[in-house]
């Protein structure tokens, strides 16, 4: 009996979709609504009649650490133009519901009041431009990340609470590291003694980054600290980037913590580029005191960088011929991976030169050329993003895992081998350079062509076209080698 094709092609098709949902791959993790309110930010808000201060409000009687936050990367994390490219890029590609991800970690108080509801800077309040300021630290109250896959401090996994409603109207709590002392916040707020503020999970929640949909972790400083040495000796992220240039030397280089006077708002790290463009904004609108505060953070950076790694230089001879160059990258201060954060944005890598007696070339690898490119042979420190075609990506919200990871951690190295062909002098000349660059001049122009709109880069940061991108020579060693032996 022949089969009527109406009944036949809706069974195919049940059949396709009963298949087909049996193989899809489930949800990473089940996201609870009420208790990620903000997803893809895990952020919690312990709402109250209890608002946000603005920092300028807390330099009435915190100025010292006022100064030392001004300027700082925390500071500037929401007006970054870098930052505000890419968050406009991801708007348009994911939406905003999505980019509250990146939202919550540059701007948290702007985004659990709901003031901030796109790119852009325009008609925000001075709490929610400050990005990571004063009262976002001392307001944090506890974390978030159990309920995650990972158990992991992840994506902004805080929770906020300025204040509590009493029966004499609303209070402000601020929470420290110290023991409230007697007058504590002078009648303004109230102190509490915090714990958290001790541990490194008050800044891991946002130094460590996952995918929003295939919990790819995208940034892992807090892991690579976690399973390194820095960890199992109670070194934590406040000791290394909340002192001076001298206390990071003697901590990272001694595993020895800070006394407690040692202690500064100045969160320092390796992001030199956001420091150059600030301290050009600042010169740009006049105030010179300003810019002369963000190149002293923008030197920090820079010396840090260059204290973070060493080089070794090593001859490998073969039947008593100079056969090889060994060069040995070591990570002998950075308390996480070099690099980190966005290592399939950030660039470290060697770049090689080797001469004869008379000047002759012999080995060349890793020079940029006119155009800021780095050369495909290139002994390069990063990653490779891909998306779930396998094929290369760059956006954060496509990447879904790495084809490449090649990064050093904590106090370990990398060896690099380069060949050396015979050569008929008697002694080689070897210049070795470890150079870092925070991404590729590219990626840099394709961000700060999309700024949003009420971001002018040349009122602001007096910048016409995207300048060359900076590169800090971290280490630079020179070394001579009998071409036989």
């Amino acid at each position: 009996m022949k089969k009527s094709p109406g009944i036949l092609i809706p069974l195919l098709l049940f059949l396709f979709l009963v298949i087909g949902n049996a193989f899809a791959a489930p949800p990473v993790f089940d996201v609870d609504r009420e208790f990620y309110p903000y997803y893809p930010s895990l952020i919690q808000y312990q709402k109250s009649g209890a608002e946000f201060t603005p920092p300028e409000v807390c330099a009435d009687c915190h100025q010292k650490q006022y100064e030392e936050w001004t300027g700082s990367i925390h500071s500037l994390a929401f007006q970054d133009p870098v930052y505000q490219g890419e968050l406009n890029l991801a708007v348009k590609k994911v939406g905003h519901e999505i980019s509250r991800q990146c939202e919550g970690c540059h701007s948290p108080a702007g985004v659990v009041t709901g003031e901030i509801k796109g790119p852009g800077n325009k008609g925000l309040s001075s709490m929610a431009l400050a990005g990571v300021s004063c009262d976002i630290c001392h307001s944090i109250v506890g974390t978030t990340h159990w309920q995650t896959p990972s158990h992991e401090p992840e994506n902004g996994s805080f929770i906020l609470r300025p204040g509590v409603d009493t029966e004499n109207g609303p209070e402000l709590r601020k929470r420290g590291p110290l023991a409230a002392s007697d007058g504590c916040g002078m009648g303004f707020h109230t102190c509490e003694e915090s714990s958290l503020h001790l541990q490194a999970d008050l800044c891991a929640g946002c130094h460590q980054v996952y995918h929003y949909e295939s919990h790819f972790p995208l940034e892992a400083s807090y892991l690579e600290w976690k399973h390194g040495p820095y960890a199992q000796k109670t070194i934590l992220c406040q000791d290394c980037h909340m002192v001076d240039f001298d206390t990071f030397i003697r901590t990272a280089s001694e595993f020895r913590k800070p006394e407690r006077h040692e202690y500064r708002h100045v969160f320092n790290g390796a992001n030199y580029l956001l420091y150059y463009l600030a301290a050009g904004a600042a010169k740009k609108s006049g105030d010179e005191a300003l810019a002369a505060n963000i190149m002293n953070k923008y030197e920090m950076a820079i010396a840090r960088l260059k204290a973070a790694a060493d080089l070794e230089i090593d001859p490998v001879y073969r039947e008593g011929q100079l056969a090889e160059i060994r060069v040995r990258v070591k990570n002998i201060r950075a308390g996480h991976n070099l690099p980190t954060s966005l290592t399939n944005i950030r660039q470290m890598w060697l770049e090689i030169t080797a001469t004869d007696e008379k000047g002759n070339l012999v080995l060349s690898s890793g020079a940029i050329d006119a155009e800021g490119h780095i050369p495909e042979n290139t002994r390069i420190f990063n990653s490779d993003g891909m998306g779930n075609d396998f094929h290369f990506a760059v956006d954060p919200w496509v990447i879904t895992a790495f084809s490449r990871h090649d990064t050093i951690p904590p106090k370990g190295y990398k060896d690099v081998y380069y060949g050396v062909s015979a050569v008929d002098t008697s002694v080689v000349k070897i210049e070795a350079k470890l150079r870092y660059r925070q991404a590729d001049q590219k990626i840099a122009e394709k961000l700060l062509a999309n700024v949003p709109e009420d971001i002018d880069l040349q009122a602001v940061y007096g910048l016409i076209e995207v300048p060359t991108l900076p590169v800090v020579d971290m280490v630079s060693k020179e070394a001579r080698f009998n071409a036989r032996r």
